[in-house]
């Protein structure tokens, strides 16, 4: 039988006073030498305050009859770490217990769990059984279940559940609006939103957070102008939105805006600079985050690993390594020391960048790409090869972008013999259609090497139109070697598919000079200002020499 509380009135106090895993045990120890480990009361005070799940499974099973009550502590504590087994051993359990039945309490949790997993298959079982429990009209049990169906996409038995609900609440009616969004049903997810009774602050974040994933950006800014009130997430959502959609002006006018900056609004106005090829931008926000005393986290990180491979700046590469060594975030996660392996890798620290890319625990398409690119960057295309050839044979399945990444190389490097042999792999052994950036990497190579004909022969096999930076590659092969006959021919193609592109007219126009062919020269010049084309002042297009 549990003790009466009222005997003990200061445990729960120094309960709730344990700063450290240590004081909890030594209390723990405590509670057991007074025999006060059966006392329900004094124990959901303890599981509720253990972040242990180890440890309260044990304290716990100690337990001769446990309640409802502590049934539904540990339930939300094994939901709340993520342990989805555990959290239904546990449920399986109570059911087959003489001194505790599911309730109201215990039903969220579970859909909790399955939400976190996507497990809509268990997540359906349990909702037939907190329906024959008798607690599915529940309003708790009822928005989990709208928050559980929004989340795996099955919007129809998300409104289902919503629809037949005696009673809703805030929650309820700002998990349908999340589900619609996710679902991508705006039109819904308004309407919804035009009908509560009540909003709060959730679901207007929700409302702006679905409009500028949809890409309604003016919508979204609408609706966050119509706030009466914001907080941080608010700001943040936009903020990203703007940022993922290039705006990076708005992006920051919002953010300097904010009367309040977390870590993840920090994190989204650095990503969206480098997500937008504006590393020095990046950079700065980066010095006045460390400025005013925020202690970056792993994404922060990653984002200035991706700006310092976009500048190759060797030195900045080494601050953020040893900045890195530094702090207590775990390099070995997988998005880190990818982050990291391209970064060395684009820096020109080519022996680092292999060293961690060789001690990996499991070698990923993505880190080998980074490496090939790394290399091919810095003239060493044999090594590319041999690298990428390596992790094929390791059993690595290379996709369309890894193909992209070694037909660079190949070009990069001069290399046909190579660069033939994958564009043949990519189509014959990994069934993989060559797209127009493939074909025009190989246009490139070909183009490097001198085989103009070779490469005029690839375009004009591709089943679609190639894009015009294919030919543009090869109207530039043609001024380079001289070739005069094949660039008309090539220049006449761009001239159809981009009539008003200046660059093609006056690459055309040096092919003729350079072969003194000045009447052409004028023809040339004459078609442009006939059809309104002029050269913008200043610019030039630059082709490498092989």
């Amino acid at each position: 039988m549990p003790l009466n509380p009222s005997s003990n009135p200061s445990i729960p106090i120094l309960i709730k006073s344990c700063k450290t895993i240590l004081h909890l045990h030594q209390l723990h120890v405590h509670i057991i030498h007074k025999g006060l480990e059966q006392d329900h009361s004094i124990i959901s005070h303890f599981l509720s305050i253990s972040t242990s799940v180890s440890y309260s499974t044990s304290v716990f099973n100690r337990l001769l009859n446990p309640s409802t009550f502590l049934y539904n502590i540990l339930l939300k504590i094994f939901s709340k770490n993520s342990q989805f087994n555990g959290t239904f051993s546990l449920f399986n359990r109570m059911k087959q217990s003489d001194h505790a039945l599911p309730d109201k309490y215990t039903y969220p949790q579970l859909i909790k769990a399955c939400s976190n997993e996507l497990r809509l298959k268990e997540g359906q079982i349990v909702h037939g059984s907190a329906i024959r429990c008798g607690v599915s009209d529940d309003v708790y049990v009822g928005s989990s279940l709208i928050d559980f169906y929004g989340k795996c996409k099955e919007i129809l038995s998300a409104r289902k559940v919503f629809d037949e609900m005696s009673e809703r609440n805030v929650v309820s009616w700002t998990a349908m609006i999340i589900g619609y969004a996710n679902f991508g049903d705006l039109e819904n997810a308004k309407r919804v939103f035009e009908r509560m009774p009540e909003r709060n602050l959730p679901s207007w974040n929700a409302m702006i957070s679905g409009l500028t994933k949809a890409g309604d950006l003016k919508g979204a800014r609408k609706v966050f102008d119509e706030m009466v009130e914001r907080n941080v997430v608010s700001f943040t959502v936009m903020i990203d939105g703007y940022a993922k959609a290039g705006d990076m002006v708005s992006a920051r006018a919002l953010f300097e805006e904010a009367p309040e900056k977390d870590i993840v609004a920090w994190s989204a106005l650095i990503s969206g600079y480098s997500q937008n090829e504006q590393p020095n931008e990046a950079l700065k926000i980066f010095l006045e985050l460390v400025s005013v005393n925020v202690k970056p986290d792993e994404f922060i990180m990653v984002s200035m690993m991706s700006a310092c491979s976009q500048l190759g700046s060797l030195d900045m590469a080494k601050c953020i390594d040893s900045y890195l060594s530094q702090t207590s975030i775990d390099i070995l996660q997988a998005h880190v020391l990818a982050a990291l392996i391209d970064m060395h890798a684009k820096c020109g620290n080519l022996e680092k960048a292999k060293t961690l890319f060789e001690d990996m625990p499991r070698r990923d398409l993505i880190s080998c790409c980074s490496l090939v690119q790394g290399l091919s960057i810095h003239g060493r295309g044999a090594e590319a090869v041999e690298l990428f050839s390596r992790m094929l044979d390791e059993g690595l399945i290379p996709d369309a972008v890894a193909f992209t990444v070694i037909l660079t190389a190949c070009s990069q490097g001069g290399l046909i013999e190579e660069g033939w042999y994958f564009f043949d792999a990519m189509k014959n052994k990994y069934s993989l259609v060559p797209s127009p950036d493939h074909y025009a990497c190989m246009v490139d190579l070909l183009s490097r090497a001198g085989e103009l004909k070779a490469a005029y022969d690839l375009l004009n096999s591709i089943p679609l139109e190639p894009h015009a930076c294919a030919w543009v590659a090869l109207l530039g092969a043609c001024k380079l070697h001289g070739d005069v006959e094949l660039g008309e021919v090539v220049a006449n193609r761009l001239f159809a598919l981009e009539p008003q592109n200046a660059g093609s007219y006056v690459l055309l126009s040096d092919i003729y000079a350079a072969a003194n062919q000045w009447l052409d020269v004028s023809f040339v010049r004459e078609k442009m200002k006939e059809r309104g084309i002029r050269k913008v002042p200043g610019c030039s297009c630059i082709f490498t020499e092989a």
